[in-house]
């Protein structure tokens, strides 16, 4: 009977215990319960994920991200990784409800016996759905009412979705150190590898960072510690751990996507460019994948060019200021932009002097006043008078134009006045076709802006200022149909999902199975017509035959050019293209002054063919296409006269259109030693 009592007794006290704990949990479910975050929509758990951007051949570039995070599906996780996690921070993760009440038993007593002087290890009771619940929901304040809450949620979070579902959550969203967040990019961050290939120590490793995910002073330690505990766990057997155990833990410093110190002007273009179209939050957070235009070995090339024409220079100068300059390759058909280099390092200055440093351009401007001339109906070998003027006079100023030899030819065609970029022709013509004409060309190309004020004759022979981008834009369309297009770094862009982002989304049916867009020509109304722009880039490949930009030439190869250099040999350039490649060239101070005695405009043209003799490697020579209507007929180049009636001197083939022909046979007079010359040929020296 006695015995009987006793048991009655305990019966009720567990009853009324149980009791009480049901009651104070319910009551602790209606205070704390009642405002609790919207859990449900972690169902469609999308988390910040790191955009990448990939050059033309799918080689990664750069990763932009607030938080380094690669979402892994369920599936796609190493089961041993899983597994190492589970061992690690919940043992009883697949059985418990989202609390574990034998681990708070466990935590209870061992803090207890901890606080009162015993030999015991502090640790907590929370659960990897606890953990889940308070990192996305929660602060890390240390409350009873946040641990509370933590509670609820996780038994909610529970309730509503499975284990693997909760798992992924766990594993994707947990800080592992080194701004990794996730398994994904910790394995990526610390190895250099995805998680599919992580070794059983590498999954240990991983395990061991929650608890302290900066200090990586006991790696080994923390790594053993989570071995063992998957033997206990019977995750593996002792022997795999004593294997892995001995593997030596190779930890990176702190991967990120190396890029290359070449692609880090492109790459930084692009990410001003897509801050303005898309936001910051799109770019940073959305994992968005972004196929750009660069062609890595092109763009290798383009700033070896570059910097192999600095470091000529400046190497045995002295001064502090470095000589700078850019370089940009493009698609004349497309506008995409192949290559592209601002300087001589981005690590010293992030400075793009390719789109972004307005400098004056010097006679790389001339081609756009001549095609003027020429859509004016004159001919290629229609002659200007190369002889002194007194003075120009343009706003309360006087100015004298002169030729770089300070020589004067008298009577000189047109194709020689621009093959050989002589400025005093020049003048003249704008003179003959008024200045607003023959700046209006070099507005219909892009190269000036069209709102430009103070119109005036120096603006014809280069002293407006423009960007090497736009002045590269500008000469693509002599040789694409006169097509005006916009320098592009960006093929498309895709979402974390496949699916394409943006309203001028490509039609990836088309496109070729080597990633190579499709090269169709660009839209709109022709800037000029075809006849007067295939004369232009006639003449302009006669400047690189034998004109000013002979040091641009390429063996092999059909290349068109004009060299360009503003007073004082502040600025020098070069802007050239063979049929489907264009490239632009500059050098200078960022503070403009004098480049001194040897310096001009073939140190551009010789950077420039340094590149497209890589580029143009093992291709085909590919003549400029002619247009209908075009008559060749060979004249003499110096008179442009017929060969038939003016055969002496250099006789080359000169394109007309319907009703242009050669000029008439000079009138020869006596050189003074028994030869004869043409008559223009006496005024102000010899060419």
């Amino acid at each position: 009977m006695k015995f009987k009592k006793i048991l009655r007794v305990l019966l009720n006290i567990i009853f009324w215990c149980f009791t009480a704990g049901v009651a104070a949990l319910a009551a602790l479910v209606l205070i704390y319960g009642h405002d609790l975050p919207d859990y449900k929509k972690l169902a469609t758990y999308a988390p910040p994920v790191a955009t990448r951007l990939y050059a033309s051949d799918g080689s990664l570039l750069i990763e932009y991200a607030e938080e380094r995070r690669v979402f892994i599906d369920f599936d796609d996780m190493p089961p041993q990784l899983v597994n190492a996690f589970i061992a690690a921070e919940d043992q009883n993760f697949w059985r418990h409800p989202g609390i574990d009440m034998q681990g708070i038993v466990r935590a209870v007593a061992n803090n207890t016996l901890g606080l009162m002087g015993f030999h015991a290890n502090f640790s907590g009771a929370s659960t990897i759905t606890q953990q889940v619940a308070k990192n996305f929901f929660l602060t890390s304040e240390r409350t009873i009412s946040r641990k509370i809450k933590e509670a609820i949620l996780a038994l909610k979070l529970e309730r509503t979705f499975s284990k693997q579902h909760i798992m992924t959550l766990y594993l994707n969203q947990i800080f592992l150190g080194a701004r990794a967040y996730g398994v994904g990019s910790a394995a990526l961050m610390y190895f250099n590898k995805p998680v599919s290939e992580l070794s059983l120590a590498e999954c240990a490793f991983l395990a061991s960072l929650p608890k302290a995910p900066n200090n990586r002073d006991r790696a080994v330690d923390r790594r053993n510690y989570v071995l063992r505990r998957m033997v206990e766990e019977g995750y593996i057997t002792k022997e795999q751990a004593i294997e892995a155990s001995a593997e030596e833990l190779n930890i990176n410093s702190g991967f990120t996507a190396q890029m290359e110190p070449e692609f880090q002007y492109f790459a930084e273009d692009v990410r001003r460019q897509l801050l303005t179209t898309i936001g910051r939050e799109q770019l940073y957070n959305e994992g968005l994948y972004i196929k750009t235009t660069i062609v890595p070995e092109y763009q290798r090339a383009a700033s070896a060019a570059l910097n192999k024409a600095l470091d000529t220079y400046n190497n045995g100068r002295g001064g502090k200021e470095k000589l700078q300059g850019a370089i940009i390759v493009m698609n004349p058909h497309t506008g995409r932009v192949l290559a592209m280099a601002g300087g001589r390092s981005f690590a010293e200055s992030s400075f793009n002097r390719a789109t972004q440093a307005y400098r004056q351009v010097g006679s790389t401007i001339k081609p756009f006043v001549y095609l003027a001339a020429l859509e004016r109906g004159m001919s290629p070998e229609a002659l200007l008078l190369d002889a002194p003027i007194v003075g120009v006079r343009e706003n309360n100023m006087v100015w004298k134009p002169e030729n770089y030899d300070k020589k004067f030819l008298g009577d000189v065609p047109l194709r020689l006045a621009l093959e050989t970029s002589r400025n005093v022709p020049a003048v003249r013509l704008v003179e003959q076709i008024g200045v607003s004409n023959a700046i209006d060309a070099a507005q219909r190309f892009g190269v000036y802006p069209a709102d430009m004020k103070n119109m005036n004759l120096s603006l014809a022979l280069g002293s407006g200022e423009t960007t090497l981008a736009r002045l590269v834009t500008g000469y693509a369309a002599f040789i694409n149909g006169g097509r005006a297009v916009e320098p592009k770094f960006v093929d498309y862009i895709e979402d974390r999902y496949g699916r394409l982002v943006g309203s001028g989304a490509p039609d990836m049916a088309e496109w070729s199975d080597d990633l190579t867009p499709p090269d169709t020509a660009a839209a709109g109304e022709a800037l000029s017509d075809p006849q007067s722009l295939y004369q232009i880039v006639s003449i302009l490949q006669g400047a690189v035959e034998r004109g000013t930009g002979k040091q641009a030439r390429v063996a092999g190869h059909t290349i068109a050019g004009k060299t360009g250099t503003t007073n004082d040999v502040k600025d020098v350039w070069f802007v050239g293209f063979s049929k489907n490649l264009i490239t632009g060239v500059y050098l200078g101070y960022d503070t403009p002054r004098a480049l001194g005695k040897g310096a001009g405009s073939h140190m551009a043209a010789l950077a420039f063919a340094d590149f497209m003799t890589a580029a143009l490697a093992g291709e085909k020579n590919q003549p400029f296409a002619v247009p209908d209507g075009m008559t060749f007929m060979r004249v003499n180049r110096r008179s442009g006269a017929s060969a038939a009636s003016d055969p002496d001197g250099l006789i080359i083939q000169e394109a007309f259109k319907p009703g242009q022909r050669p000029n008439p046979a000079p009138r020869r007079v006596s050189a003074g030693d028994g030869s004869s010359a043409p008559a223009s040929a006496v005024v102000g020296g010899v060419f």
